[in-house]
């Protein structure tokens, strides 16, 4: 498939761990939204056909039923209503450098005796024992780029029955995954679904679902959202849709397409193409392939390199971290190397 065209972006931007680019039909349809309303032209129901398009297609993406399938607003606000289902004393795992969004939810539990244990990413499956309640940890770490031996990971937490929490935010969009064997599955798409920041979605197993309590329900969680408005009468959603938060329409008109064009596009073309790359700035660098699409190395001076070249990308916890998707070219990549060349 020919992508010219699709994206703008400034050569150099090595950065989508941090915040995708959007296609041009996403960048469109956004604005088009926000000029209809400076001007008041349309009620929001046009605006929010595009959260369950956006839905929809989430739930294609991950191979789940759309009906097992919420919107939020961020990854934290997801899990609350799983964490606040744990029973007290539950012990939940962790990697030691998990992002927060996926650990605090947890943390808030420990008044009522919750225990959360963090261990080093190669050390979680062998920590995964009886004992653990829960299982909580990204499909892709954020920090490092280490790519989670899911199919392990699910198979020792079924082993002695330990529900399994999954943040996708660093993973869907470029690594293939589906929900088979996952309790949730929570994905911020501002990342590598190259939405607009504020659009959430998520998948809850029915068992989950019936341990959780909706707790943060709206009127967008009731059955039929224009007979929810008003009073003390309370009728949810059937499915994951009780534990939908009244999304940020905006947001939705943004990710509809994006998340469209990515199944258009395909996740596993996808993966190639970044890994293709990633793999290229690996070799560079003198380092072995990899199976990420993100890149974490220690290499004093090149935080400064970079801004020297104009190239964008991040440093986290001490490592510069450069991240390749769909629109990087390999122009980008000989652009990075070029400006490391005098360090290595």
């Amino acid at each position: 498939m020919e992508f010219s065209g699709l994206w703008d972006p400034e050569p150099g931007w090595l950065n989508t761990a941090s915040y995708g680019l959007p296609p041009r039909p996403a960048w469109e349809a956004l604005q088009a939204a926000l000029s209809d309303w400076r001007v008041g032209a349309t009620s929001w129901e046009p605006w929010d056909e595009s959260t369950t398009r956006s839905r929809e297609s989430f739930a294609r993406l991950v191979g789940a039923d759309a009906a097992d399938v919420f919107v939020g607003s961020t990854v934290s606000a997801a899990l609350a209503p799983v964490a606040t289902a744990l029973p007290d004393g539950a012990k939940v795992l962790t990697d030691d450098v998990e992002f927060t969004s996926n650990v605090f939810p947890w943390k808030v539990q420990e008044d009522r005796g919750v225990e959360v244990v963090a261990v080093p990413g190669e050390e979680l499956v062998g920590a995964i024992r009886p004992g653990i309640d829960l299982v909580a940890v990204s499909a892709v770490q954020s920090s490092t780029g280490l790519v989670l031996d899911l199919p392990a990971v699910i198979a020792a937490s079924k082993e002695i029955g330990a529900l399994l929490v999954i943040d996708g935010s660093q993973a869907v969009g470029w690594l293939p995954l589906t929900v088979d064997g996952i309790d949730a599955l929570v994905v911020h798409t501002y990342k590598w679904l190259m939405s607009p920041r504020g659009a959430t979605l998520g998948y809850l197993s029915p068992r989950l679902q019936e341990l959780c309590r909706p707790s943060a329900a709206g009127w967008y969680a009731g059955r039929t959202v224009h007979d929810s408005y008003y009073g003390s009468r309370m009728e949810l959603a059937d499915g994951a849709r009780r534990f939908d938060q009244s999304p940020a329409w905006f947001c939705y008109v943004g990710a509809a397409p994006a998340l469209e064009l990515v199944e258009q596009i395909g996740v596993e073309t996808i993966r190639r193409h970044n890994l293709d790359l990633a793999n290229e700035f690996r070799d560079g660098l003198g380092l072995p392939p990899s199976n990420s699409a993100i890149v974490s190395t220690s290499l004093a001076g090149a935080q400064e390199a970079f801004a020297a070249a104009g190239i964008r990308a991040a440093v986290r916890d001490g490592k510069l971290r450069a991240s390749f998707h769909i629109y990087t070219t390999p122009a980008d990549v000989h652009q990075a190397l070029t400006a490391l060349k005098p360090l290595r």
